[in-house]
C-alpha cells in the first residue's frame, strides 16, 4: 500500500494530540504524519499524575489513543519493566482513553497501517 496523499487537516482537526503507553507507536506515528504535512503533539499522559493532562491548555480537536499490550510494548522498546508498571500507565491513560476520537490497538498493525488509518480518520473517512 502506498503512502496516502498529503493532506491539510481541516480546521476542525487543527489540534491533534496522540497518547498511549510507552511502545504503542506514538513517536513513529508523529514522524510519519509529519512527513505528510500533518502535525500532532504527543502528550506524556502515561507519565503524568494529572488524569486529564491531555485536555489541559487548549483541548484537542482530535485525540488519538494508540494502545498495545504489555508484551508488544516490552518487545518494541526492549523494556525491562514489570507488568504493574504497564498497568499503572494504563490507569493514568484511562481518562484519555474514554475521551478519544480514535482508538487503535497497534499490536498487529505495521507503522504504515497505523499512519494510513489515522490519516483516513483525519480526512473524515475513519
Amino acid at each position: 500500500m502506498g503512502a496516502p496523499a498529503a493532506l491539510t487537516p481541516p480546521p476542525s482537526a487543527a489540534r491533534v494530540i496522540v497518547v498511549g503507553p510507552c511502545g504503542a507507536g506514538k513517536t513513529t506515528l508523529a514522524l510519519s504524519l509529519h512527513a505528510l504535512g500533518i502535525h500532532l503533539r504527543q502528550i506524556a499522559q502515561e507519565h503524568s499524575f494529572v488524569p486529564d493532562l491531555w485536555h489541559r491548555g487548549t483541548p484537542p480537536d482530535v485525540l488519538i489513543f494508540l494502545d498495545a499490550s504489555f508484551e508488544t510494548c516490552t518487545a518494541r522498546k526492549r523494556f525491562k519493566w514489570l507488568e504493574p508498571d504497564y498497568l499503572e500507565q494504563q490507569r493514568r491513560l484511562a481518562d484519555a482513553r474514554s475521551h478519544c476520537h480514535i482508538y487503535l490497538a497497534t499490536d498487529w498493525l505495521t507503522p504504515m497501517e497505523v499512519r494510513d488509518r489515522v490519516a483516513a480518520f483525519l480526512r473524515g473517512a475513519g
